[in-house]
């Protein structure tokens, strides 16, 4: 079942070690198949050394495995509650890559300093607030979910032009329109993250860069008249 996906979410989750974003096995990647309603997503705990497409599980909207003999993540509710609730992702990433997840422990959204940043978010990339106890002690994984779509509904944000988040003293989130997509999108995010750790220390008193820069160089690459790049 679901064949093709499994292999092209095992190499999204082999990227993750490729792009230096995770030790051990500290993240995970699904992609979803819109037509049936199934996600494929890493196994949990299993070295990424150690997997193969065959470790890949199937799961659905509602948590219920439909195929694989190893447990899926951990963090499959809180991809679940993404997938419910953005139409647009089809793929989604979780990492603890250093720069980023700093900037989650302090509670800090990552400013808008510079193009880089701009070429690829509308915007700061949003810091979600921390859970309660109760919802830490409750469905934690799926409150998870819930108190980062929380944050894009408060801030009227779009996870395909805003396509990642911090969560406060956790980590990091991604989003894409496949599971490649969203790992190149927290590979973006931890550069962004180290970039804007770097200009702080340097300029202690740095803004953010002028808003039209981000409009001339978000739009040049996303926007209904981007000219970046080639003709598809």
């Amino acid at each position: 079942m679901l064949e093709e996906l499994k292999q092209k979410v095992l190499k999204a989750n082999l990227d993750l070690v490729k792009n230096k974003l995770v030790l051990f096995t500290w993240g995970n990647v699904s992609e979803i198949d819109r037509k049936s309603g199934l996600f494929v997503i890493k196994p949990s705990g299993v070295s990424y050394d150690d997997m193969t497409a065959d470790d890949m599980v199937v799961v659905d909207l509602d948590g219920k495995v439909v195929e694989g003999d190893l447990r899926p993540s951990s963090d499959t509710p809180t991809h679940i509650e993404f997938y419910k609730a953005f139409k647009n992702v089809g793929g989604v990433t979780h990492t603890h890559s250093t720069f980023a997840t700093s900037w989650a422990q302090a509670g800090r959204s990552i400013p808008f300093y510079g193009t880089t940043h701009a070429d690829y978010f509308y915007g700061d990339i949003p810091c979600a607030r921390s859970l309660t106890q109760a919802e830490i002690e409750g469905e934690y994984e799926k409150n998870t979910g819930l108190a980062i779509i929380e944050k894009f509904r408060e801030d009227s944000l779009d996870p395909m032009e805003v396509p990642g988040v911090l969560i406060k003293s956790h980590g990091v989130f991604a989003f894409g329109k496949d599971g490649a997509g969203s790992v190149y999108n927290a590979t973006v995010i931890e550069e962004v993250a180290k970039m804007a750790y770097l200009t702080e220390q340097l300029n202690p008193t740095v803004v953010r860069a002028d808003r039209f820069m981000m409009e001339k160089h978000y739009q040049r690459k996303h926007g209904k008249n981007a000219y970046y790049g080639q003709k598809k």
